[in-house]
């Protein structure tokens, strides 16, 4: 039996990336941390760039306190301050050396952090950077007795960076630094281009999936007339390359991905993350050379090669087209895994992304409305449970936590579109799981099936509407990522009830809803049937 390469992957890629996000968080909104006046800030994340001699050196990040001003927004308006360090270095005790305002580098311990920014405020300092006593970042909040009247801002630096500005000043080295906190914009550029290109991979594959739909149903219509045996044979035994989902592997979806997904968080490492790239180079191969192979055949130069075939161990029968552009399909695929770190890696990774998206949706296939409904329910109810209810269990969003590939040293896992967001200061990238592109893009390729094999008109049939409802649902996702200051969403949550209610609501308005839910494509006679009365009259 042959392997199908992609129906093996795309289990793997949907369970893994049902959602959509952005970059990461930069205000955080705690509301079990103590709140009071003077002790109401939320944690957010500065930024502190340093100038060595004068000479602009590295920025770091690190994260404001619930007490003390909040910080200016513009770097423009945020001043070049002399750092000096501490002494005593945790600021507990009245300093020994003399400030007229510059910030002060103290470290953690020995008191409490509104002790110390009191403390230093008093012996003259303009702010205060905290130096943690870890790698990670730690949320400054005050004692229930404490004095927050503190006019001065307070910051924590991680270990590795405030150790590395207390060896310059040590060595008496001048340095300076800044202190802002830059807002996101409300909309980025990089979330208009992945909703096109989200929209416009459903739409492609749409019109692939219904192209060799009709393809298929002319050639059998064919062979029917011609009363071909030989094609009742293979009819009966072979295989139209397609695989139909039905209602019961629809719900096996969501228990198998849940047992996947938890086993994914349990086990996730450098490793696994490795194995996934393996897996994500496997499938983008399989898709790449599937789509530049069906553009290729497009030209009469390349269509005799399409159309002739060689037998290869393991893989079986394949055209010399494909056989020729697989090298480059998996040179672009190795090339992309070992440079996949650089800073414009993410055309590569949404290049095989694309092509395995569509590739997909031309081989799996959503029989009927039925079937649709079954399959994005499954998810939609998978999505909710593991982005947000699965945060009473496991103490945090588990998709979330996947999809990012905590605690494996990778910036994410490789099953997602996504592009960097350009005008953000904070950087990062905007980003889509395969699952919400590849879930509901077998719902709006079923139905420009349906309105071809129907002979429906754009106006009259049903995929203008169910593009248009996936992508106002996308949009909706959007607007509700960006209110929820860029916590990831599932997608799911908005796109299944605009794409499933305008496709069901508008079916029973014309009176389709029984054969799009059953059926899934109209009735054809066959011609055998209608030739047997003129036989007999014969």
């Amino acid at each position: 039996m042959e392997i199908n390469w992609d129906v093996f992957i795309v289990i793997l890629v949907v369970v893994l990336s049902a959602r959509l996000g952005s970059a990461g968080d930069i205000v955080h909104i705690d509301n079990v941390a103590p709140k009071r006046p003077g002790c109401s800030n939320n944690f957010v994340l500065v930024k502190v760039p340093t100038w060595i001699e004068g000479l602009e050196d590295n920025e770091y990040v690190g994260v404001g306190a619930r007490f003390g001003p909040t910080l200016e927004s513009k770097e423009k308006h945020a001043s070049h301050t002399k750092l000096a360090l501490a002494d005593p270095p945790h600021c507990c005790s009245k300093p020994r050396n003399k400030l007229t305002g510059e910030v002060i580098l103290v470290h953690r311990g020995n008191c409490s952090f509104t002790v110390k920014a009191n403390v230093a405020e008093e012996a003259g300092a303009s702010a205060i950077l905290i130096i943690n006593n870890q790698t990670e970042l730690f949320k400054m909040v005050c004692e229930s007795d404490a004095d927050v009247n503190i006019k001065i801002p307070a910051v924590m630096l991680p270990q590795d960076a405030g150790s590395r500005l207390e060896k310059y000043i040590t060595n008496n080295t001048m340095v300076s630094v800044a202190l802002y906190s830059p807002k996101r914009p409300a909309v980025d550029i990089a979330e208009v281009f992945l909703w096109l290109m989200a929209v416009g991979t459903i739409l492609c594959a749409s019109y692939w999936s219904a192209w060799t739909a009709r393809e298929v149903a002319i050639q059998q219509e064919k062979l029917l007339k011609d009363a071909s045996e030989e094609f009742l044979q293979v009819g009966a035994a072979g295989s139209s390359g397609f695989v139909d989902i039905n209602t019961t592997s629809a719900i096996l979806f969501v228990v198998i991905a849940s047992c996947f997904l938890v086993m994914l968080y349990k086990l996730m490492s450098f490793w696994f993350v490795e194995v996934l790239v393996v897996l994500f180079c496997i499938g983008g191969v399989e898709g790449l050379q599937t789509c530049l192979g069906a553009l290729l055949a497009c030209f009469r130069w390349f269509r005799r090669y399409a159309e002739s075939f060689i037998k290869v161990p393991f893989f079986g029968t394949v055209s010399h087209l494909t056989l020729a552009v697989c090298p480059f399909c998996i040179t672009f695929a190795v090339v992309w895994a070992v440079y996949r770190r650089i800073s414009f890696a993410w055309i590569g990774q949404d290049i095989l992304g694309i092509a395995l998206i569509i590739t997909v949706l031309q081989i799996v296939r959503v029989p009927n409305l039925k079937v649709g409904t079954v399959l994005l329910g499954c998810a939609f109810l998978y999505d909710i449970f593991w982005v947000f209810v699965s945060k009473w269990w496991f103490h945090e969003s588990v998709m979330i936590v996947v999809a990012r590939g905590d605690k494996s040293g990778e910036d994410g896992i490789p099953m997602l579109l996504k592009i960097p967001r350009m005008f953000d200061p904070w950087g990062g990238y905007s980003v889509i799981g395969f699952g919400d592109i590849i879930l509901p893009g077998l719902v709006v390729a079923f139905s420009l099936r349906y309105d071809w094999m129907t002979k429906k008109s754009l106006r009259a049939g049903y995929f203008v509407w169910a593009m248009t409802a996936y992508g106002l649902g996308l949009l909706v996702t959007y607007v509700a990522l960006n209110l929820m200051d860029g916590h990831g969403q599932p997608a799911l949550l908005y796109i299944v009830p605009f794409t499933l209610g305008t496709l069901i609501t508008l079916g029973k308005k014309r009176g389709d809803l029984t054969t799009l839910w059953t059926r899934g494509e109209p009735e054809r006679p066959c011609p055998h049937v209608q030739l047997q009365p003129l036989e007999q009259k014969e």
